[in-house]
């Protein structure tokens, strides 16, 4: 299974990375989201407030075909490298600031990143590193802090 790939595409500049999933490390995790990723999803990026260099997009309710709660904790971390991409998973009332529920795709694209909220540290499943065309996708990712939400796409490859 570890020809299985993702992309993840800055619609409006044409800019896409590859993505190798972590198939050895996180077999559940890129499973689930494999199966939810069946048919390429679009959301507006946004940019992480506590974690650094990251950006961040949601899984729409129309591909939430598992259950979060029963994905296990897999090769967790709350210091990713550069290009990592990460799933979260918050229920309905988790955080007092934000009641609402998120299935959270996150990827970091720069030094320094860290998984950290409004509660503190949060680790993180990791089920994939950008490997092709990072450097031009982190320059779309920064992008976001200045000129706000851009639309990704995210598909299989």
């Amino acid at each position: 299974m570890s020809d299985k790939k993702f992309y993840l595409k800055f619609v409006d500049a044409n800019v896409q990375g590859i993505i190798t999933l972590y198939w050895d490390h996180a077999p559940k995790t890129c499973e689930a989201l494999w199966n939810a990723l069946e048919t390429p999803i679009q959301w507006k990026a946004t940019h992480a407030m506590f974690s650094g260099p990251e950006i961040m997009m949601g899984l729409p309710e129309t591909h939430r075909n598992f259950d979060p709660t029963a994905l296990p904790p897999e090769n967790q971390t709350i210091i990713p490298e550069v290009g990592e991409l990460l799933w979260y998973y918050q229920p309905k009332n988790f955080f007092k600031i934000d009641p609402s529920e998120f299935w959270e795709i996150g990827m970091f694209y720069g030094v320094g990143g860290r998984t950290f909220g409004p509660t503190g540290w949060i680790p993180c499943t990791y089920f994939g590193k950008m490997t092709e065309n990072l450097d031009a996708v982190a320059e779309q990712c920064r992008l976001i802090r200045i000129e706000g939400a851009k639309t990704v796409e995210i598909g299989r490859l």
